[in-house]
């Protein structure tokens, strides 16, 4: 049975071998992995679905088109091994004088079954072994120990591609301000255990600013829209993108329904997503569909960066380093943590006075946590 790649998703064409699970003339069952298959939006894993020696035909690290045969399943060969032991027990019992006569019956045997089968029927199997060297050249190539040169992966070139393509069709500017985090902090240092102990999962801050999103875009409808062609589309949904960093590239999975769900259900959701994009398990529908796009780059140590569009969304906001800073509270010199906030949005769609009420109104939910519990 062909191996193939299947169709993963609409207007994508190929994919990346990223692993190979099982080695070439390993026997399979059915439902084993086979491969991860790498493409520019999601992972995708191939499982076996017949049992038999498995004869590999592309690399790993090899890009496939959706159709491709990359490896053929030999049923035949899975029963092949099960024959195989009863002619070594078959010599032991019997005396040292029949080994010698029954030694030679293989050779001219008329009935092989047992025997000749398994080592004959690697043969004609074995002409897909030439196969794999083909597209050996790996992805990688050293020159001089000073240089290496890697083919782009699917995903990564995706990205590259989305945002150039962002920058070259929207007018995308940037507006800055900042939030004193004092408040949500120490709302969350109280909350912190019993929140744990009662929902399974830790209070971060992305759902603060989650429900801080959801409660500005609902003041600024402007910055929940997107321009089709002519046409401006206003969302009265909330699925909100939160961008989660991978070994391969960043990936946003869409937290569905933010204004329905509470503080404990968009923390769980957040932490599927994270452990599936990690894992390679994320789907093309955990991507789609998103009005607005949350990136925190403060957990690595960003201080401050100007975020670029996900399209067709027209705005993004980015997380910054919640950093101790002095600061002037009533006349007086205070050392408060503070973040920086980033709200790039499309110029085409959203005004500068647009963009800066959200902020502004996201600030204020975020110094006043108790508002987004009141929903005032």
């Amino acid at each position: 049975m062909d191996v193939t790649i299947p169709a993963v998703g609409e207007s994508i064409t190929s994919g990346l071998i990223s692993t190979w699970h099982k080695k070439d003339g390993e026997t399979v069952a059915p439902g084993d992995l086979l491969l991860t298959l790498e493409t520019d939006k999601v992972s995708t894993e191939l499982t076996a679905e017949i049992g038999g020696v498995l004869h590999i035909k592309a690399a790993e690290g090899q890009e496939v088109k959706i159709g491709e045969v990359v490896a053929v399943i030999d049923a035949a060969g899975s029963a092949a091994p099960a024959p195989a032991p009863p002619p070594a027990p078959a010599p032991a019992p019997a005396p040292a004088k029949k080994k010698a006569a029954r030694a030679p019956e293989p050779e001219p045997a008329t009935v092989p079954p047992p025997a000749p089968e398994p080592i004959q029927e690697p043969a004609p199997v074995a002409q897909h072994q030439p196969d794999p060297p083909a597209p050996a050249p790996a992805p990688t190539i050293s020159s001089d120990d000073r240089v290496t040169r890697k083919r782009l992966s699917p995903l990564r070139r995706k990205i590259a591609n989305q945002l150039v393509m962002a920058q070259q069709t929207a007018a995308i500017l940037t507006t800055f301000n900042e939030c004193d985090m004092s408040a949500v902090m120490k709302l969350r240092k109280e909350m912190q255990e019993p929140f744990q102990k009662q929902y399974g999962v830790k209070l971060g801050f992305m759902s603060f600013f989650v429900k801080a999103t959801v409660a500005a875009l609902k003041a600024v409808p402007q910055v929940n829209s997107r321009l089709e062609g002519e046409e401006l589309i206003i969302n009265h949904f909330y699925d909100i993108g939160v961008a989660v960093g991978t070994e391969k590239g960043l990936v946003v999975p869409v937290v569905r329904d933010c204004d329905q769900k509470s503080f404990a259900q968009i923390e769980q959701s957040i932490l599927d997503y994270a452990g599936k994009a990690r894992e390679g398990k994320i789907k093309i529908d955990d991507l789609t569909g998103g009005v607005f796009t949350i990136s925190n780059g403060g957990v690595y140590g960003s201080l401050l960066s100007t975020p670029i569009l996900n399209p067709p969304q027209s705005g993004i906001l980015g997380l910054h380093k919640i950093q101790e800073r002095p600061m002037a509270v009533n006349g007086q010199v205070v050392i408060r943590p503070m973040m920086y906030l980033a709200l790039s949005y499309d110029h085409r769609v959203v005004d500068g006075k647009e963009a800066v009420t959200f902020l502004i109104h996201l600030k204020d939910a975020i110094e006043n946590p108790v508002r987004l519990l009141l929903e005032v």
